[in-house]
C-alpha cells in the first residue's frame, strides 16, 4: 500500500466532497477486487480442515480427547471445540 495525495489523483470536485467527510485526516480507499478469506491464499485454512478431519476420525475411532490432545499438542478444550463442531455437520 502507498500513499497518494488526494489532490494528485482525484478530480477537484471529488476531492472537495471527500473533503466534507474527512478534512485532513488519512482514508483507506480499498481495491476493486473481491477480499479473499483468512487462508485462501496461502493454504493454511485446507491444512487445519485436514488436521480438524483426522481429530475427528481419532475420535470416532474412540480415542480420547485427553490422548487426541497430546497427540496435536492442543489443550483439551480446543479438541472439544473441534470434535463437537465436526459432530453438528
Amino acid at each position: 500500500m502507498s500513499y497518494k495525495k488526494g489532490v494528485e489523483v482525484l478530480p477537484a470536485h471529488l476531492l472537495k466532497e471527500v473533503q466534507k467527510y474527512i478534512d485532513g485526516g488519512l482514508i483507506y480507499i480499498p481495491k476493486k477486487s473481491e477480499r479473499v478469506g483468512w487462508g485462501h491464499l496461502n493454504g493454511s485454512k485446507k491444512l487445519l480442515e485436514k488436521r480438524n478431519d483426522k481429530i475427528f476420525e481419532l475420535y470416532k475411532n474412540g480415542i480420547s480427547l485427553d490422548e487426541i490432545a497430546h497427540i496435536y499438542y492442543l489443550s483439551e478444550e480446543t479438541i472439544k471445540k473441534i470434535v463437537y463442531g465436526k459432530k453438528q455437520l
